[in-house]
């Protein structure tokens, strides 16, 4: 049991990392090198630790699962910085930024999958359906059109600006609504069925 915890971290961490630092060379190749500047374009951990996202949930969820707990892995890196103003389109920049992120989870949920082919069993196997699930999730969550996360860039290049400005309205309280979401079990209903749909097109059995 401790390896699978120790394992769903490293792969929740580094999902997470390689995540954002889609988002800063989409970013950059669109002309905004800020996160370059940063110093954020690298897979280096220690660039990417947020230490609440990275440390302190992720660590109070590793405890509870270890006491046995039914408690599903998850966090953040820090967000690598974009500044959207020095994209060269702004708003379709904006929403090709904003897709990265989650377009590199289904794009390791699919590698990782293949390894299936390879005819592993045991195992293996389990840690494979960890890595596909964790980078599902990862995909789908942000996907969802709640600010700041991912889905709500694509959301505000498809508004009209006035309209646009007041849905970003919303993004101080977007933590918020997704607790509460989670709370009332809504969340559950909307994440676990595509993320098991889109599993089982991968040829990956439901967790």
């Amino acid at each position: 049991m401790l390896i699978d915890i120790i394992l769903s971290v490293v792969i929740i961490f580094f999902s997470i990392i390689l995540h954002e630092c889609s988002h800063g060379w989409v970013a950059y190749l669109c002309g905004d090198p800020t996160a370059k500047w940063a110093g954020r374009l690298t897979l280096n951990p220690l660039k990417h630790i947020d230490p609440v996202g990275t440390v302190f949930l992720p660590g109070i969820l590793l405890v509870l699962r270890f006491f046995g707990y039914h408690t599903f892995l998850f966090g953040w890196a820090k967000p690598v910085p974009v500044d959207f103003t020095r994209l060269r389109c702004p708003r379709r920049d904006m929403v090709l930024v904003g897709l990265a992120g989650p377009a590199m989870n289904i794009f390791l949920a699919f590698a990782v999958s293949r390894i299936l082919l390879l005819g592993f069993s045991g195992p293996v196997v389990s840690w494979i359906g960890l890595a596909v699930y964790a980078n599902l999730v990862l995909a789908v969550f942000n996907l969802l059109p709640i600010p700041p996360l991912d889905g709500s860039r694509l959301v505000t290049g498809l508004l009209p600006a006035p309209l646009a400005r007041q849905y970003n309205q919303m993004a101080p309280y977007g933590i918020f609504i997704v607790v509460g979401l989670l709370y009332l079990n809504i969340l559950d209903r909307v994440l676990w069925p595509v993320v098991d749909l889109l599993s089982s097109l991968l040829g990956v059995k439901a967790l």
